[in-house]
């Protein structure tokens, strides 16, 4: 049976059908939110499998997120049942793919790891820094922002530039850093890139020479995953690569708003485009439009819909109450819990909204990353399990053994002498980590891996945590075997995949993440917000300071709009955004600017509104925010000056006063004299030829002055 044909192109439109069908070596689709993107990239990959007969195996599809990834592939084996999953198995996140060309393909070797090295993240690579610099007593300035540092170190290029500003050791603790990850077979996140690159930049038979690369969100690509993707097309790949110049939001991540300028002169591309939005009303859309950057046109299909509501709040605690109230009238007239989310701009703005909604009874879930590493018992049965699967991760041997919650309760010191002299008998744990690969293809369940290593006696039984420690701990277990059996590798092999993409993803065992298809409202930053799409949005706290945050410079106010942007683009037909008179300290009472950017027409709310403001009238007013923000500092400074001034004036009349009323006090002056043996004395008797002193802790001593060693003080 014909899996792709002329019927599966007809349901493209032209610039969608265009887009699937070029042939050109490079090719960059400028698609626009809401355009139907992801069926663009997965129509492209169906097309060039089944119509040009490019075998899987033969594409590199990279994408930034696993849940980009999971959906492409269930996509493709939804349309092809009988499709073996490993043959989709290039198909991935920029770091997932390197780890699958190291683990199968690159000479891992020549930089002293093996094929099963395994994954870890930044904290754990944080704590091996710091215990080499106690190794080798190493001189390292501004140790609180250690981690940015090494970020910035490691990405440095060239013998001669590798000179600390600082005048420290920076550029030696990384090249021990680099030592010791590769003696103990880890690599980090950078180092997955990193080292794929650098193996990849030689002409290796082995390595992957994928005959199409597709990019999914390029715009969010560093420099780092710019290179990855330039040693794929270099061995003569083709390059098709979509994204939206108006969804850069992390620039933060080294992404970088000139992306599809460089890569389109870079490799000669051709530039296609997607401008209708099948997604939100065009109210919507024709307030979008005043957030666009590269002037790219955003065409819709639907009608206008609803207005665009601008509601008036206090502060956040109004402003929740107001949503309760609002978000149960919708779902009364029929809109589902799961259809509607609130946005904000930092996390630390969801407790009002989650403490509201739960005292009124309505169903959420907020999306917040959190790993195994946010829950101790689980960041200790990860770190068991490493060490389990590489003896030579010491560290998580020395680490199980010696946790102060969990593991044996032994010192560091004990735990390190047990793991380095490989020590048999001396810890029963450490027994069973060491015989774990012979008895690993018997255990059949997370029942018994927990038997196995006798979790029972190291949850801590009479702890009050120990019921959700161990429920955690089963939860965790499960995944991990289900995840084995989805991957179809032996189980050691399928653990050890299963630890690294822990380290590359995190796993949320004790919530799950949020369910597009759980009737639920959803809570979220904008920047979570991305890829998603709902009937209502609810944006809170347009309040310049919030949204948009105060900026150093234009280039962070760009961003800014664009992250309004995506959020409100997210919203198919409804669309409220609410500001606050009572903010509080961070941001300033009164609307955000990016409310009046919106034209009248489009807004319902409680006032009259003054016309649209225009791109430079916008710039005009950042200005003066800026200056009135810096007026505003400067004067608060100038009164905390003048108040710490007065301060100081009295505290010092008031000392004045204090010395007066002492003198007027004090009887008369206390002679006191030191002596070589008795130390400070005070005098207590004195006349011409003798003295008589009191010390403390000799008592009282009498002295012939001339022959004395006194010396008066």
């Amino acid at each position: 049976m014909e899996l792709y044909n002329e019927k599966e192109l007809d349901r493209l439109n032209p610039y969608q059908k265009e887009a699937v069908l070029d042939e050109s070596p490079a090719c960059i689709v400028n698609a626009n939110v809401g355009s139907g993107k992801t069926t663009v990239l997965i129509s492209k990959v169906q097309y060039l499998h089944h119509v040009k007969k490019v075998n899987y195996e033969e594409m590199t599809v990279l994408t930034f997120t696993n849940k980009a990834a999971d959906e492409i592939k269930s996509r493709l084996l939804a349309a092809e049942p009988e499709l073996p999953v490993e043959k989709l198995r290039g198909f991935g996140t920029f770091h997932s793919t390197a780890l699958y060309y190291l683990r199968e393909y690159l000479p891992v070797e020549k930089l002293g790891y093996t094929r099963d090295f395994l994954v870890i993240d930044p904290e754990e690579e944080l704590e091996l820094a710091l215990d080499l610099i106690r190794q080798h007593k190493l001189k390292i300035k501004y140790k609180n922002r250690l981690k940015k540092r090494l970020e910035s170190a490691m990405a440095v290029r060239g013998e001669e530039k590798k000179v600390s500003k600082y005048q420290d050791d920076i550029f030696d603790l990384v090249r021990l850093l680099r030592e010791e990850k590769a003696s103990q077979d880890k690599m980090t996140f950078f180092d997955l890139l990193e080292n794929a690159n650098l193996l990849l930049r030689e002409e290796i038979g082995n390595s992957p020479s994928p005959k199409w690369v597709i990019v999914d969100e390029v715009q969010d690509s560093d420099s780092q995953q710019l290179v990855f993707l330039d040693r794929l097309v270099s061995r003569g790949a083709n390059l098709f690569a979509v994204g939206d110049p108006n969804q850069v939001i992390y620039s933060w991540r080294g992404s970088a708003f000139q992306i599809f300028y460089t890569l389109k002169h870079k490799y000669r591309a051709k530039e296609l485009t997607l401008p209708i939005n099948y997604r939100s009303s065009s109210s919507i859309l024709e307030a979008a439009r005043c957030f666009l950057q590269n002037g790219s046109p955003l065409t819709g299909v639907r009608e206008p819909g609803n207005k665009i509501i601008v509601k008036r709040q206090y502060d956040a605690f109004q402003d929740a109450c107001y949503l309760a109230g609002r978000i149960k009238k919708l779902h009364r007239e029929g809109t589902p819990y799961g259809e509607m989310a609130v946005f904000y701009r930092l996390q630390s703005q969801s407790g009002m909204f989650e403490d509201v909604f739960s005292r009124e009874g309505i169903p959420f879930e907020v999306s917040l990353k959190r790993t195994v590493g946010d829950v101790p018992v689980l960041r200790w049965c990860i770190r068991l399990l490493r060490f389990s699967l590489n003896k030579k991760d010491t560290p998580s041997g020395i680490y199980v053994l010696a946790s102060r919650e969990y593991g044996e309760g032994i010192s560091e010191k004990k735990a390190k002498e047990i793991v380095c002299n490989s020590k048999p008998g001396a810890s029963l744990l450490f027994d069973k980590m060491c015989g774990f690969s012979r008895i690993c293809e018997e255990l059949g369940d997370e029942e018994a891996l927990f038997s196995y290593f006798e979790l029972e006696r190291y949850l801590n039984p009479v702890s009050a945590s120990y019921m959700e420690d161990r429920d955690a701990v089963h939860r965790l277990f499960q995944i991990m075997f289900d995840y084995v059996k989805e991957q179809q590798e032996n189980r050691e092999a399928g653990m050890r995949a299963f630890i690294n993409s822990s380290s590359l993803y995190g796993l949320d065992v004790l919530r799950e993440e949020i369910s597009e298809e759980k009737d639920s409202v959803k809570l979220m930053t904008l920047h979570a917000s991305k890829g998603l799409e709902f009937s209502c949005v609810f944006i809170t706290g347009v309040n310049y300071g919030l949204i948009p945050l105060k900026t150093r410079d234009m280039d962070g106010e760009e961003e800014e709009r664009r992250l309004f942007f995506v959020g409100i683009t997210r919203a198919k037909d409804r669309l409220e955004l609410s500001y606050y008179t009572n903010p509080g300290e961070r941001a300033m009472p009164g609307e955000s600017r990016y409310i009046r950017m919106i034209p009248p027409r489009l807004l319902e709310g409680e006032e009259e509104r003054g016309p649209a403001v225009s791109l430079q009238e916008l710039k005009r007013q950042v200005q003066e925010q800026r200056t009135q923000v810096q007026e505003r500092s400067l004067q608060e400074q100038k009164r905390s000056l003048q108040e710490q001034e007065r301060s100081l004036q009295e505290q010092k009349r008031s000392l004045q006063e204090q010395k007066r009323s002492l003198r007027e006090q004090e009887p008369a002056p206390t002679k006191r004299v030191r002596h070589p043996r008795y130390g400070t004395g005070v005098v207590v008797r004195e006349d011409e030829t003798m003295l008589e002193a009191e010390f403390e802790g000799y008592g009282t001593k009498e002295f012939i002055k001339a022959f004395s060693e006194l010396e008066y003080i």
